[in-house]
């Protein structure tokens, strides 16, 4: 099932993330413990302080502001990962039958994170090994296109996002995705990320895009079709 596909995938690479950059190397701990019978056990803080003097960790364990442009592509991807948990909540309410898709999206876009929060130019080969992002996931994001388009009528006119809530939803996260892809494609071009990690967002929108002309038609919503104003 999907569902364990995404646990497998997230559990070893969200750790590797850029939440890793602020958590994982953080050695502070809450002098408090839990009393679980004989056992005591450390509780990790959810804050940290290493951000406090506007600097962030990747997962290289550099440091650099946090306004770097890695970390403005972290945000959108972050962003987008938040949006699309949005359009899955309303999927979940609709009984839509791609939400099991939406889930392993959210869960790549952690490994999108992950390869994005290591960049090449401090990254060791073990660093790299553990981050990389194959084509694989865009192949299939390709198959996901391909399934749910045969299924709607040709596009002959721009559509304007509408059809329902799920709908809406979806193309706020297709918006989100294509501002993400912007961001991700300058640390590309700067030689700090994996290509494919592009183009699986330049295929996501799409997905996204499919999805929410896919929704309206289950729902049996209507599309509101762009007209020229006068």
């Amino acid at each position: 099932m999907l569902s364990v596909a995404c646990c497998r995938l997230l559990v070893p690479r969200a750790l590797l993330g850029y939440s890793a950059g602020r958590r994982l190397y953080s050695e502070k701990c809450t002098k408090e413990r839990i009393q679980d019978g004989p056992k005591t056990t450390k509780v990790p803080k959810i804050y940290t302080k290493t951000g406090d003097k506007g600097f962030s960790s990747t997962y290289t364990r550099e440091r650099r502001p946090k306004d770097d442009l890695l970390f403005e592509a972290l945000g959108d991807t972050d962003e987008l990962n938040s949006a699309i948990g949005l359009a899955r909540e309303f999927s979940l309410d609709a009984n839509h039958i791609f939400v099991p898709e939406l889930e392993k999206i959210q869960c790549m876009l952690q490994d999108v994170g992950s390869n994005i929060a290591t960049p090449l130019s401090s990254a060791r080969e073990s660093h790299k090994v553990r981050t990389s992002f194959s084509a694989e996931p865009v192949q299939e994001l390709e198959q996901w296109i391909d399934k749910y388009t045969s299924q709607l009528p040709p596009l002959t006119n721009f559509i304007l996002p509408s059809g329902g809530k799920t709908s809406a939803a979806l193309h706020v996260a297709r918006a989100v995705c294509r501002r993400a892809e912007r961001k991700v494609f300058k640390v590309i071009q700067a030689g700090e990320a994996d290509q494919n990690v592009g183009k699986y967002l330049n295929r996501l929108s799409d997905c996204l895009f499919t999805l929410a002309r896919y929704a309206a038609q289950a729902e049996g919503r209507k599309e509101t079709v762009y007209t020229r104003t006068p």
